[in-house]
């Protein structure tokens, strides 16, 4: 008899999107079109300044019109896309992968393990996400490392504390039980038992995770502490046009938009069938 027909098998399938969350990655579609397309389609520099061209108003060579300098709008806007889905997806990516790394060893090797590695997240919660990236940006100001550390220190909690909670009711299943007792090794149980039923939650934490990402990078660069000028950022690109809202009401309301779609498009991508 094959011992591996006497196992549980799983085979990783590609999670059903509900309505939201079509329309969510639809949304962000769109962005990341918009954000790689432009630098093709228009020959533009997000940091050249015409200041014959001052707060012009939308036209076919320029469709956003410029800023208060002279650049062109859409060339600043794709860059900021960019830079903020960049920023996102790295600082994701870093906290994801140790988070659900020492999620899983806590959850699944309890004891000492599990009160260390539980007792380094408590620390790290004790000092508040945004104190700690303004600490760091302020060692090093208008840095793009700093604010990246910053994020993924404070993303990486979350992973830990929702795997780790999860590994544990998972590691007493009857499925990972008998595979265990057919000699099946670790990595095998962890790719067939524990994470078909960890990604939905990792990959929702990361949506949500990403969006929380653009959310603080654009809050900060709008309190002028995050990046420096003439750095395109959605922040930046808000605090710059700000005095100019009464002459320019469109420009001013352009990164607005841009990063309401952003994290609406990450937060509708990150939602569940409430069914």
């Amino acid at each position: 008899m094959n011992v591996s027909t006497l196992a549980p098998s799983r085979r990783l399938a590609l999670p059903t999107l509900n309505g939201r969350q079509r329309l969510g990655a639809a949304l962000l579609a769109l962005l990341l079109a918009f954000a790689w397309l432009v630098p093709w389609l228009f020959d533009a520099d997000p940091a050249r300044q015409q200041l014959t061209r001052i707060l012009q108003l939308p036209t076919l060579a320029e469709p956003l019109g410029t800023d208060h300098l002279g650049r062109s709008l859409l060339a600043r806007l794709a860059s900021a896309v960019r830079l903020s889905l960049g920023m996102a997806l790295l600082s994701v990516a870093s906290a994801a992968i140790p988070g659900v790394i020492l999620g899983v060893m806590a959850g699944w090797r309890g004891g000492w393990l599990d009160r260390v590695l539980g007792s380094l997240a408590d620390a790290c919660l004790a000092l508040p996400g945004l104190l700690l990236v303004l600490l760091l940006v302020a060692i090093a100001p208008g840095n793009f490392w700093a604010l990246y550390v910053g994020i993924s220190l404070v993303l990486w909690i979350e992973y830990f504390r929702v795997v780790r909670a999860r590994t544990r009711i998972l590691v007493a299943s009857p499925q990972l039980e008998a595979s265990r007792l057919l000699g099946f090794g670790p990595l095998y149980l962890f790719r067939r038992h524990l994470w078909p039923e960890l990604a939905p939650q990792v990959l929702t934490l990361a949506a949500f995770g990403a969006a929380s990402a653009i959310l603080a990078m654009a809050a900060l660069g709008f309190v002028s502490v995050g990046l420096r000028p003439p750095t395109a950022e959605l922040g930046l690109l808000m605090i710059e046009l700000l005095p100019y809202y009464h002459e320019a009401p469109w420009a001013m309301a352009q990164p607005i938009v841009v990063l309401f779609v952003l994290v609406l498009s990450l937060n509708l991508l990150a939602g569940r069938d409430p069914r």
